[in-house]
């Protein structure tokens, strides 16, 4: 596995408060791989779901020890009652009976999110064999978002020459209106002051202060106004957020470009925040990065949440589950 100065610097992180983090694809090699490494820099308590027969074996071909790892089969287990009746409770309004929760509550994804609900785990990670819908329908049935009146969005930490960026979203929201880039925007933010940063948020478009013009341009200076607005409340003025838009690209990261761009702008050539105009660029965007570039990237993040839940691209190399991991026990940290 490639260590990375930021990916060890998020595993001392993790380790600094151990919280318990689910992982319900023990079948997946990358998945107990990355367990393994985990578990020896003691960055978090793993629970994974799967045949425990078969993960020990793998352990002991490796020669890898499971201290800090518990194996959890969810048709065995004797709390598959309780959380067969805790989503019932929790979806019966939505017209769920009870015999449909006793059979969702043996999918492994719900399972693991009930174990948060319940108290048992404080995050999950999930995605490297699922569809991000697989991943975040339970988490936005059980665990629910923290606000009514703001949307749930994903960002990635995208890591260039050692300096690590948020984007968003790249993931969840495909086309979003103004008021949920403005969410999404603010709860980047938010994302990148866990992790140490100082959010320097550029709202991207093709056009920087009225040089372009057209629909898209539109709704992301009206997102910019929203978020500007949003981050003037008390929930927020306390924060040193900086915001601006809307940017190109080069304007947001480029020095030089910026200034020449918007002189007057406290973000400009300094963004490491990034929020795109809609999922489609966002997700490209990333995937060149990573491919071509060798940047990392770790994600998608879920924002929003009253406890996180993390997904993996089905592609994720054992560095990335490590470092989804390692996010998950920071961001369940208070």
């Amino acid at each position: 596995m490639k260590m990375t100065k930021f990916l060890d610097s998020l595993l001392e992180r993790a380790s600094k408060d151990v919280k318990t983090i689910v992982l319900p694809e023990g079948e997946d090699e990358r998945i107990l791989s990355a367990a393994h490494y985990i578990a020896e820099r003691k960055a978090a308590k793993l629970i994974i779901l799967g045949e425990a027969d078969e993960i020990k074996e793998y352990f002991n071909k490796n020669g890898w020890d499971m201290e800090g790892i518990e194996i959890l089969k969810p048709e065995e287990s004797p709390k598959l009652e309780e959380y067969a009746n805790l989503l019932y409770e929790l979806r019966k309004s939505k017209g769920l009976t009870l015999e449909e929760a006793k059979k969702l509550t043996l999918n492994y994804n719900y399972f693991g999110t009930l174990m948060i609900k319940a108290g048992h785990a404080d995050g999950l990670v999930s995605g490297a064999n699922h569809s991000t819908a697989d991943t975040v329908r339970p988490a936005l049935q059980i665990i629910k978002s923290k606000n009514k009146d703001r949307s749930v969005s994903s960002s990635l930490i995208l890591v260039a020459n050692e300096t690590p960026y948020l984007m968003a979203d790249c993931a969840i929201i495909i086309n979003p209106t103004e008021k949920e880039l403005a969410d999404m925007a603010v709860a980047t933010a938010e994302t990148a002051i866990k992790f140490g940063l100082e959010p320097r948020v550029a709202m991207l478009s093709y056009s920087t202060f009225g040089s372009g013009s057209g629909g898209m341009v539109d709704k992301v200076r009206t997102a910019t106004n929203l978020a500007k607005e949003m981050l003037k409340t008390d929930e927020f003025k306390h924060l040193n957020i900086e915001l601006d838009g809307e940017m190109q690209a080069d304007a947001a990261l480029d020095e030089v470009v910026g200034k020449k761009k918007a002189p007057e702008s406290k973000v400009a050539g300094k963004a490491n925040v990034l929020i795109f105009p809609c999922l489609e660029v966002g997700n490209i965007s990333y995937k060149l990065l990573q491919r071509l570039c060798g940047c990392e990237a770790y994600g998608p993040i879920m924002q929003g949440m009253n406890a996180p839940v993390n997904d993996l691209s089905r592609g994720a190399l054992v560095e990335d589950i490590v470092g989804m991991i390692a996010i998950t026990a920071i961001q369940a940290t208070k």
